[in-house]
This record gives structure tokens, C-alpha cells and sequence, in this order.
């Protein structure tokens, strides 16, 4: 199977360069490769590095209406090749297509939105003997490390907010889904100066490199929690910046007053779209005692009714999870849970080819059980029974992880009460998984360090710097 665009390079320095060594990328709906990526290692890394060094001190004196000008014609770039990337989209991560075209559509009104902002400059003295203003001054070379789940979305998030501050950046993609990200580059390179942007694409090898090398300023990461610890780990030594946005187990809050027929379908929705692969999807599920049964049957019919398979067939509504690492991850969880003689809940029947699991509802599974504590990151969603606010806080708030969460209910007031007492960074009230360029997201406890999206998130790739100057 070919994919619709084969000649895979880096971007290093303006330039389009290939590397002797390759990695396959597979297709999770087969199993099988059906590309490669260059596989960059510590000489290419070194050249970007170095290039993006150069090139920061001119992108830093750029005025930041010709900053955001450039990322705002990258923008139109990406939308005007947005079906092209959409078709090799859901080749390399899996996703069904019509899932593939909004993440550009996200990508791209992201991406504007962020643009909007500007870097302000406050006075915070004025009087007879001087006046003190603080700037907002770029860090550097900053380093982005993207996710596979949402590559294009989430690689947004790491290339805009730098570039938009005066950085210069350096930006890795996953070794499961790195196409789009490459495809990309080669897209807009020639809106940037040479160096200012550079893509980077590798195996497992290349992401240590990068956290230990001392040209970069600052590390942005998206990923596993464990993971972010290497990189706390490794970036300690220089005292890199970091912003990590790591692991989640957001818990949804369903009241005894929610109506089973209109909030059964967003729950659906928030914890099995993209096949689960969402960092604030809903991963466990707390629905009262009154309502329970009632929920879980309704549940259990639309789990029932999505059709999971390859993204590229008509009519499916899930694809395959991204890669077999997690596939294997996710399987053992089901597997778990039915050694512990637990409810498990199966929609339709998958494919046998490719990394599928069915979407899995277990049925009020104790609350130790591995399938509540852990997050899967996948279709398999644990629903537990409660029977009071002050019960179900406390079991919701009971985990390492402080991502996100949503309270449901038909009393709005109630519900705002219990989202301000879970210890999360974001919570939906009848809602849930929404995004904004408007908003900061942050993730408490283990779920990361620093602030993606909105004024501060911009901010994050700045430091202030305060100018004192003497009235006469």
C-alpha cells in the first residue's frame, strides 16, 4: 500500500535533507509499514541545533506582527493542503477519515486563534525617580516533543506559541506518526527564515538526545507521565525550562438528576472518540445509584452500535488503536479484568488484522481493580456506582492524576460546586473535552508541569524581564 506522498525528509536549516537510516511507519489498521521516515540521530540533531541558534537572534528582532503574519500564512498552507495530509493522516494514525479532517480544521483555527495574541508589556512603577516597564523576551531554542494521538493538533501546540514569542524551534515528532508532521515542513518552510523551524524525525534514540542537549532552552513535552519524568530527569541538568502535559484518569461525575438519553451519548463520545486516545477523554465513569442501571444499559447500546475498523471504510466510527505497544497495554487490561471475574461489556466484533479492541464498558468494577487506577488510553471505559456528592469527590479526587474531569447534571449550580472541588486542571460541567485558544489548560499533581493554550500558555515561552529607567 502506498501513502499519498513518499519522499519523506528532514528540515534542517531551510534545506530538505534525507539520512542513511529509515524507520518503517505502520499502518495500525494492518500492522503492516507502509512508509518510512528518516531516522535522525546525534549529527542532524547537532545541525539543527546549531541552525536554530543562528537563526534566533534575527527571528527574536522580528516584529511580532511579521511573526504571527508568517504563522498565520503556514496556517492557510496547511488548510489549502488539508485533504492531501487528511488521507495520509489516517494511514499513519488510524483515525477514521472524517476524525483525520477535523484535526486539521482544529489545527488551523488553533493556530489563528493563537495568533490574536499579542506580548504585553506592563509598568509596574511610575512615579518622580523612574519608571519600571517588564517585557515579555523569548527564551531561545525550544525543543517539541509531540504525542502520536493528536501529532498535528498537539505539533501545533508545540511549534505556534515559540515562534509567535520570538523563538526558534526544533520539533520532533513520534516515531509511530511522524508523515503529516514532515509533509508539513516541507509545506512551510519557506515562511520562516532558514532555521527558525526545523523537523526532526527518529526512533526511540533521538528524544534522550534532544533532553540532554545544552542548546535548548526550553523542553515542551506531551505524553506518558513516566515518561515526562526522564525528561524532568534529564533536562534538570542545565536547568532547562520545561512544559510537560502528561498522563490523565479524568473522572466523569453523573448526578442522580442527569437525563440517562441526552447525557449517555456525550459520555460516549467523550470517552471513546478518537478509540480512547484523548489526554482528557473520560476514563472513569461515576453515575449514581438511582440512575445507574438505566445508564449503563443505554451506554451499552451505543458501544453496541459503533462500528470500529479501518478508517479508511465507510460507515466506521473508531479506528484501531495507534500502535502495538498500546494495543498490547490495552488488551492486558481487559484481560485483567476478567481474571478478576469482572463484568466486561463488549460492543461489535473488530477486525482480527490490525491493533483493534472492541469498545468495553466494565460494569461497577471495585474501585483498587486495575482498570479504575490505571489509565488506558484506549476504548475500555470502568462505570462505577455512588450514592452521595461528598462519596463521589472523594473517590474522584483518590488518584495521582489531576488532567480534567466533567460533572453532569440537571442542576447546573449543583454541578459547579462539585467541579470546583475536584483537583484537576480543566472541568467540564455538561460538557467535556473541549479546547480553546482562549483558555490556559494545566494538569495538576502528575499530570504536568506549566500551561499550554490561552495568554499564559504564550507566556510559557517567555521570561519577564524588567527595565528600570531614570527620570532626570
Amino acid at each position: 500500500m502506498s501513502g499519498p506522498h513518499q519522499n519523506y525528509r528532514l528540515l534542517i536549516d531551510g534545506d530538505l535533507v534525507t539520512t542513511a537510516a529509515t524507520i518503517d511507519v505502520i499502518n495500525p489498521a494492518t500492522g503492516e509499514a507502509f512508509a518510512q521516515a528518516p531516522d535522525a540521530g546525534a549529527a542532524e540533531l547537532d545541525r539543527a541545533v546549531a541552525a536554530a541558534t543562528r537563526a534566533f537572534p534575527g527571528w527574536r528582532d522580528t516584529p511580532i506582527a511579521e511573526r504571527k503574519r508568517a504563522v498565520l500564512a503556514a496556517a492557510d498552507t496547511i488548510e489549502a493542503h488539508a485533504e492531501e495530509l487528511a488521507l495520509l493522516f489516517t494511514l499513519e494514525m488510524g483515525r477514521p477519515h472524517i476524525g483525520s479532517q477535523r484535526e486539521f480544521v482544529r489545527a488551523v483555527d488553533w493556530t489563528r486563534g493563537m495568533a490574536q495574541w499579542d506580548l504585553p508589556v506592563e509598568v509596574t512603577e511610575e512615579n518622580d525617580a523612574h519608571r519600571v516597564e517588564v517585557h515579555r523576551v523569548p527564551l531561545g531554542v525550544v525543543a517539541g516533543l509531540v504525542p502520536w494521538n493528536f501529532p498535528v493538533v498537539l505539533g501545533m501546540f508545540k511549534l505556534v506559541p515559540p515562534l509567535i514569542a520570538g523563538n526558534t524551534v526544533v520539533i520532533k515528532p513520534s516515531p509511530f506518526t511522524p508523515l503529516c508532521t514532515l509533509r508539513i515542513a516541507e509545506l512551510i518552510k519557506d515562511h520562516f527564515p532558514a532555521g527558525v523551524v526545523n523537523v526532526l524525525s527518529g526512533g526511540d534514540d533521538l528524544g534522550p538526545l534532544i533532553t540532554a542537549h545544552p542548546g535548548f532552552a526550553k523542553i515542551t513535552f506531551t505524553g506518558s507521565t513516566e515518561t515526562g519524568r526522564k525528561i524532568a530527569a534529564a533536562a534538570a541538568g542545565d536547568l532547562k525550562r520545561m512544559t510537560l502535559e502528561l498522563g490523565g484518569n479524568d473522572a466523569a461525575i453523573v448526578l442522580d438528576d442527569a437525563d440517562v438519553e441526552s447525557v449517555a451519548p456525550r459520555i460516549f463520545l467523550g470517552a471513546y472518540g478518537n478509540t480512547g486516545q484523548i489526554c482528557v477523554a473520560t476514563k472513569r465513569l461515576y453515575v449514581h445509584d438511582a440512575i445507574y442501571d438505566a445508564f449503563r444499559d443505554k451506554l451499552h447500546a451505543l458501544i453496541q452500535a459503533g462500528k470500529v475498523g479501518d478508517g479508511r471504510e465507510e460507515g466506521v466510527m473508531f479506528g484501531p488503536l495507534q500502535n502495538k505497544r498500546q494495543y498490547d497495554r490495552v488488551r492486558a487490561l481487559v484481560d485483567d479484568a476478567r481474571a478478576e471475574g469482572l463484568r466486561v461489556l463488549e460492543g461489535a466484533a473488530v477486525p482480527e488484522r490490525g491493533y483493534f479492541v472492541p469498545l468495553t464498558l466494565v460494569d461497577n468494577p471495585p474501585e483498587q481493580s486495575r482498570v479504575v487506577q490505571e489509565e488506558a488510553f484506549g476504548p475500555v471505559l470502568p462505570m462505577m456506582r455512588f450514592s452521595s456528592d461528598d462519596e463521589v469527590v472523594e473517590r474522584a479526587n483518590a488518584s495521582s492524576y489531576g488532567l480534567g474531569g466533567s460533572v453532569w447534571s440537571g442542576d447546573t449550580a449543583r454541578a459547579v460546586g462539585i467541579a470546583h472541588r475536584l483537583e484537576t486542571g480543566c472541568v467540564w460541567v455538561n460538557e467535556n473535552t473541549g479546547i480553546s485558544h482562549l483558555t490556559p489548560q494545566a494538569g495538576t499533581k502528575q499530570s504536568g508541569l506549566g500551561v499550554e493554550s490561552g495568554l499564559v500558555g504564550l507566556l510559557e515561552y517567555t521570561r519577564p524581564k524588567a527595565i528600570w529607567i531614570a527620570k532626570a
